[in-house]
């Protein structure tokens, strides 16, 4: 064989294996980082809505992106280590509530972040400009903290004085502060009403509270909107149900677990929101910090009527009819 034919037929048979070496060649698919201080069982309903986000924005989860999950299992001090992995495996970005990303901020300056906050991004510390927060962070609030004073006076025309009020809240947790200096305290003495302050920081001590609760004799309760209440909604329907306390929470979730009432802004909707409005634009190359932090524009007042025949309540026909959902 002749050097010119054997160049020839190692050419050809190189040139026959390129298909294959660009195929080896191609990137991988990006990867999501999902941070979460909770447990998956907690959160089921925000990562469906996460997931269904990106969807509409042209991602599927398995498909053409990946999502790598960290759950801290209630355990806060897990999260440094949990952020500092989804940082060493250099992921797209970094998902989750505020608390984890204020964690993962800490990890990273580089990797994009997308927060979705119950409270006041500016105040919780995790911005310092709505419209460009800058840096490697943005995201999706359903500032839930500041219409306390909203579920305080729904509270107030379901029951009247003189029956106490119970406020529980969850010291530390990102929106106390203000809840505690600025939000509830002024409400409760603008309405004329006595408030009982109960704190909580596990399943267990919201347990206590409901124990002291009782033997206060406090007829309605107003749950605190940080993510502990939010993830265990069952329990305090539950209790509420089982002590006769009427309770509003901050999501429509409290509701469809057994409680009375809820009003806020969609927390599902908000996690939808931080699929299709965030994370997609950042995997097609947006910056985090051009994007800027979105607040919520709607608030539903949901009541169920089914809590309230148990609690032996009749809701008045005025608080229905402004009601945006009724639960029959």
């Amino acid at each position: 064989m002749s050097l010119k034919r054997r160049e020839f037929i190692t050419l050809l048979g190189g040139a026959a294996a390129w298909p294959i070496a660009a195929r080896a060649q191609q990137p991988a698919i990006p990867v999501i980082g999902f941070l979460d201080a909770t447990t998956a069982a907690d959160t089921v309903y925000r990562v469906s809505a996460f997931r269904d986000g990106l969807k509409e924005a042209g991602f599927i989860d398995g498909h053409n992106v990946a999502i790598e999950f960290r759950w801290a299992e209630n355990k806060l001090d897990r999260l440094p280590a949990l952020a500092a992995d989804l940082a060493h495996r250099q992921v797209a970005v970094i998902v989750g509530p505020n608390t984890s990303m204020r964690v993962a901020r800490a990890a990273t300056s580089t990797i994009p972040i997308v927060f979705v906050s119950g409270g006041d991004p500016i105040a919780s510390g995790l911005v310092t400009n709505l419209s460009r927060p800058g840096g490697n962070i943005t995201g999706v609030s359903f500032a839930s903290s500041p219409l306390q004073p909203k579920r305080l006076a729904l509270l107030h025309e379901l029951v009247p004085p003189p029956a106490t009020i119970a406020w529980l809240r969850q010291p530390g947790a990102p929106g106390f502060e203000m809840e505690e200096k600025e939000v509830v305290p002024s409400a409760a003495r603008e309405l004329g009403r006595h408030l009982l302050v109960l704190n909580a920081r596990s399943p267990r001590e919201i347990d206590v509270a409901f124990e002291t609760m009782v033997q206060s004799r406090a007829g309605a309760l107003l749950i605190g909107s940080d993510i502990l209440f939010n993830n265990r909604r069952r329990q305090l329907a539950a209790l509420a149900a089982r002590h006769g306390v009427a309770a509003i929470g901050g999501i429509r979730e409290f509701v469809l677990a057994g409680g009375l009432m809820s009003y806020g802004a969609s927390d599902t909707n908000a996690y939808r929101r931080a699929g299709s409005h965030y994370v997609a634009p950042i995997l097609r190359g947006a910056k985090p910090g051009d994007l800027p932090v979105e607040m919520p524009t709607k608030y539903e007042l949901v009541i169920s009527v089914v809590a309230a025949k148990a609690l032996g309540l009749t809701i008045p026909d005025k608080l229905l009819a402004t009601a945006d959902e009724v639960i029959e």
